[in-house]
């Protein structure tokens, strides 16, 4: 009975967050969660707890369609999809792994050509990040406080899992250090929608959103497809929302592409005081103008020049890692 009690809330969160029905009946006809006591269902799980505080991470847009006469969301055993969710998981997920334990569900995804691509990632994309939340909290957790961390189509669905989820589970919600919903714009409206979250105000505190987009003081075509209007952002550097700019040097430094971004397994090193930053409160965004905008455009052309959302967690890896350890101390030592 208990079981059937978690599908029924996890298939009424499937039902909140369908905004919008599926073109193709193929998608509609089935809203199963995916099983996540299934070992394969999962990119990162701890063989050793050895830290005090848990990391749940959902990995970015990491599959797209190879034909296009493909579903509009990939299968959970997706090849393509497997691939890419690791070399996103080293590049990012990494930022947290030292602060905490590491847990990271795999997600069936939505492909970036499809319509409505937002609202649909709030079907499936989001039942199996509930479902996988709720089999972690119950059978990983053990009552631990925990970070969210989340890019880009990730962080769309962590932020229907702290609008949905969190609200329904305020006793989870109250162990929250943090969530980085990093690479989606968190509005002004969704936080009036959601009265139990709030949005980060400075460094130290806790239970609050850390959200950002980054992108050249100037973009080529002109505007960034992942800001949406009323978008707010936190200085990634001084953890302030003010609009006084950080300068490279006060950086504690980058992870950066050695080399092409074309593969999965391209390789990222530190770099020291490559990226400044400074929000722009009338866009949404956080501005950094010291990167190399044609050198990373060439490296990985993605959604424009000067767009830097595959860069949003690398140009701040190492202020993103002293940050989450600053909140979890904060966190530890209110308790």
């Amino acid at each position: 009975m208990k079981s059937k009690a978690v599908l029924a809330s996890l298939l009424a969160i499937f039902v909140v967050f369908s905004l919008v029905a599926f073109e193709n009946d193929a998608l509609s006809s089935d809203p199963v969660p995916t099983d996540y006591s299934k070992t394969e269902h999962w990119l990162a799980v701890p063989v050793v707890l050895d830290k005090k505080v848990d990391v749940f991470y959902l990995y970015p847009t990491a599959w797209k369609k190879v034909d296009k006469n493909e579903l509009d969301i990939c299968s959970i055993d997706n090849p393509l999809m497997l691939q890419w969710s690791k070399a996103a998981l080293g590049r990012q997920a990494t930022a947290f792994g030292t602060v905490g334990n590491l847990f990271a569900p795999y997600y069936r995804q939505v492909d970036l050509t499809a319509k409505d691509r937002e609202k649909v990632v709030g079907t499936l994309p989001t039942l199996d990040a509930a479902a996988a939340f709720d089999y972690y909290i119950k059978h990983y957790n053990n009552g631990r406080p925990f970070i969210l961390a989340g890019h880009s189509q990730g962080a769309n669905v962590l932020a229907n899992l702290l609008a949905g989820y969190m609200s329904e589970h305020p006793d989870v919600n109250a162990r929250m250090v943090a969530a980085y919903v990093i690479g989606y714009s968190v509005t002004g409206a969704y936080l009036s929608k959601n009265p139990h979250l709030k949005f980060a105000q400075g460094p130290d505190d806790t239970g609050v959103i850390i959200s950002y987009n980054t992108e050249a003081p100037s973009v080529v075509p002109g505007t960034n497809p992942v800001v949406s209007p009323g978008g707010i952002a936190i200085n990634p550097i001084t953890w302030t929302r003010d609009e006084t700019p950080a300068k490279a040097s006060q950086s504690l430094g980058s992870v950066m592409p050695s080399g092409e971004m074309s593969v999965p397994g391209g390789m990222f090193v530190p770099v020291e005081h490559y990226a400044d930053a400074r929000v722009d409160k009338a866009k949404g965004v956080v501005i950094c103008g010291t990167a190399d905008a044609d050198k990373l455009y060439s490296l990985y052309p993605g959604m424009g020049k000067g767009i830097y959302h595959s860069f949003d967690i690398p140009f701040y890896y190492y202020n993103l890692r002293e940050n989450a350890a600053n909140r979890i101390e904060k966190y530890l030592g209110k308790r």
